[in-house]
C-alpha cells in the first residue's frame, strides 16, 4: 500500500488546474480546429470548479441556528421586549 504524500495531497489538483490553463493558452495561441475545442475545454473547467467553489451554500447547522436566534435590530440588540 502506498504512503499519501503531503506535497501531493496539498498540491495536486493546484498543479492540474495551472497545467489545463497552460495547455489550453497555448493552444489557443498556436492551434486551430481540434486546439479551439481543446482551449475551450481545458479554460472552461477551471472557471467551473471556481464557480463551483465560489457558489454561495446554507447548511443545516447555520439554517437551524439563525431559525432559533433572537430577532435584532441592526445595532445588533434585541428587538423584542421580552428580553
Amino acid at each position: 500500500m502506498s504512503k499519501h504524500h503531503p506535497f501531493w495531497a496539498l498540491w495536486g489538483w493546484p498543479i492540474v488546474m495551472g497545467v489545463l490553463t497552460t495547455t489550453g493558452l497555448i493552444t489557443a495561441l498556436v492551434s486551430d480546429t481540434w486546439g479551439d475545442w481543446w482551449s475551450w475545454v481545458a479554460l472552461g473547467v477551471p472557471v467551473a470548479v471556481m464557480g463551483w467553489y465560489s457558489w454561495p451554500r446554507s447548511s443545516a447547522g447555520a439554517t437551524a441556528a439563525t431559525a432559533d436566534a433572537s430577532p435584532t435590530d441592526a445595532s445588533g440588540t434585541c428587538s423584542t421586549a421580552a428580553h
